[in-house]
């Protein structure tokens, strides 16, 4: 088991980050009694907090020890422990944003960004790690060099902020994957000068390795502007990954989830990148 705490963890929604250790729970509690009783139910997003509640009320009526928090429901975050709330893997080396995006809780949760100690992963998962010092960035790839894996960056890069230093640092330590945003206007011009940055430091478009993600669906949001700005992420040679947007209740239109499905499975997209290389001038037409 990876860890060493006592507390058993319930998590009412399970993801590729959740851990899978044998103290990690997605229902009720077992038919036979464990020995730990201190139960702490993590809650990621708002609308799972009724089956949250759900579920700490079962703990707690076969007496264990329950409490309720997680991002849900604002906690600020201290230092990152490997292995309690994210798989072995995982790491996050920051919390909070400078910025203060509308549609964002991070900021309003965590506050201005701060940084932790560095804890050793290779899925960094800081919401803008670029944010952070220089020296301290140069310590994640540090740290970075040193892992099984080849790093992915789920949490996601700030295009704005990309220099040509951090992209020799993402060549050095053969970065598998690295996401960057595109969910407002203003996010379209950053984003062609870091993949101008990218190309230039030896990435390559369109291998898979530089992605986007993309925020659909929001007030006001239409499928044929959405569509156009997946459309250009693929221009400039990165894999958008459709984001949509949800409410604290988390209600979604089925118009839009069926939008969404058409630019995040990974057959639909290859499907458009191929289209949109075929029809490249120098293509002949063909793919």
């Amino acid at each position: 088991m990876f860890g060493g705490w006592e507390m058993i963890r319930v998590f009412p929604r399970k993801t590729n980050a959740t851990p899978d250790d044998e103290k990690a729970y997605f229902s009720g509690p077992p038919l036979w009694e464990l020995e730990d009783r201190d139960v702490h139910v993590s809650v990621t997003f708002t609308w799972d907090k009724p089956k949250a509640g759900y579920l700490a009320k079962q703990w707690g009526d076969q007496g264990y020890n329950v409490s309720v928090g997680g991002p849900a429901f604002g906690d600020f975050g201290g230092d990152f422990v490997s292995g309690r709330y994210v798989k072995n893997g995982f790491t996050m080396t920051s919390r909070g944003c400078n910025n203060k995006c509308w549609f964002c809780y991070v900021w309003k949760r965590e506050g201005s960004l701060r940084e932790l100690p560095i804890v050793d992963g290779w899925n960094v998962i800081d919401s803008n790690l670029l944010g952070c010092s220089d020296n301290h960035i140069k310590e994640v790839f540090k740290m970075l060099k040193r892992q099984p894996e080849r790093p992915i960056f789920t949490g996601g890069l700030e295009a704005k902020l990309l220099k040509p230093w951090h992209v020799e640092l993402l060549k050095e330590v053969r970065t598998q994957r690295m996401y960057f945003a595109y969910d407002t206007p203003d996010d379209y011009e950053p984003l062609v000068e870091a993949t101008k940055m990218l190309w230039n430091g030896g990435f390559n478009p369109h291998d898979g390795k530089c992605r986007c993600y993309c925020l659909i669906g929001y007030p006001k949001d239409t499928m044929d502007r959405a569509d156009e700005r997946m459309n250009q992420v693929i221009e400039l040679g990165m894999y958008p990954y459709a984001m949509l947007y949800r409410d604290d209740k988390g209600e979604r239109n089925s118009d839009w989830m069926r939008f969404q499905d058409s630019w995040i499975i990974p057959q639909a997209i290859y499907r458009r990148i191929k289209e949109y290389k075929a029809n490249l001038p120098h293509s002949g037409g063909k793919g």
